[in-house]
């Protein structure tokens, strides 16, 4: 039994890895990506409905996130049209609500349901560090970051093969809430470090391209940092970069994003 599972795990992934239009890198797709976008919504519309959303046409912090998400938005379908690569996007819905919560976090699924948490805003501070953020997340969203830990964790319990029937609905709804860690105060992607990096550096690129100074990403990450008040753990325990090696990423990826800048016109 073991090696027929081995063999269905290497005939699966080989099956399935596809190169990322975003990123260029090969991942593990087993999810149909109007299937996780069909269920990112239905937990989507539960979270709003059980949460605090602030009205953009009422408080300005609220518009503020509508406005510089929609700004990102459109900065990545115009790039990808361009490149001829539309359909990187397809299915994509564009939503930006602010919720109200003392957590530091924001997220953004598949589809383009992206959410902030007002506890994050006395660390953004201004619209640019805002869509640091918001770049960062829909990335995570469009690079299919979502696709790949649920297809690694299908593939580990050995559901492959039915993640898209109705065989493994249950098993599949189970992985779902574990990986964005539904109904926890940590709600968002569990992403790995590499998938981080990926997020920066393409983020980086799209806040830029929307006309946000990518520079201010370094003192996002510095107030960022300082906020924890070093009570984080080391790197190598943790799925996210730590803040001096994140932030030394970002430096590196300054010069391509500052190619890609052209400040917003007042």
């Amino acid at each position: 039994m073991k090696k027929i599972f081995l063999l269905f795990a290497t005939v699966a992934t080989l099956v399935a890895c596809t190169q990322n239009a975003v990123t260029g890198r090969k991942q593990l797709n087993l999810v149909p990506e109007a299937q996780l976008q069909a269920d990112a919504l239905t937990q989507y519309k539960a979270f709003l409905s059980e949460n605090k959303v602030f009205s953009t046409s009422t408080n300005r912090d609220a518009e503020m996130v509508r406005r510089v998400g929609t700004r990102i938005a459109n900065a990545i379908t115009s790039y990808y049209g361009a490149q001829g690569k539309g359909d990187v996007l397809a299915g994509y819905q564009w939503e930006f609500n602010l919720v109200d919560s003392k957590d530091v976090n924001a997220w953004c699924m598949p589809g383009g349901k992206v959410v902030v948490y007002t506890g994050l805003l006395p660390i953004t501070q201004n619209e640019a560090a805002l869509a640091i953020v918001l770049g960062h997340e829909i990335t995570h969203a469009v690079a299919q970051h979502s696709n790949e830990r649920l297809s690694k964790e299908y593939l580990l319990q050995g559901i492959g093969a039915v993640a898209g029937t109705a065989a493994g609905t249950s098993q599949k709804a189970n992985i779902f809430n574990a990986v964005y860690g539904l109904g926890s105060q940590a709600y968002g992607l569990k992403n790995s470090r590499n998938q981080e990096y990926e997020a920066d550096h393409f983020g980086l690129l799209f806040s830029a391209m929307a006309g946000y100074n990518p520079q201010e990403a370094i003192s996002f990450w510095n107030r960022m940092a300082a906020s924890s008040g070093g009570n984080k753990p080391p790197e190598w325990l943790s799925t996210h970069p730590s803040d001096e090696n994140r932030i030394a990423r970002l430096q590196g990826y300054m010069q391509e994003a500052l190619s890609y800048y052209k400040p917003i016109s007042k």
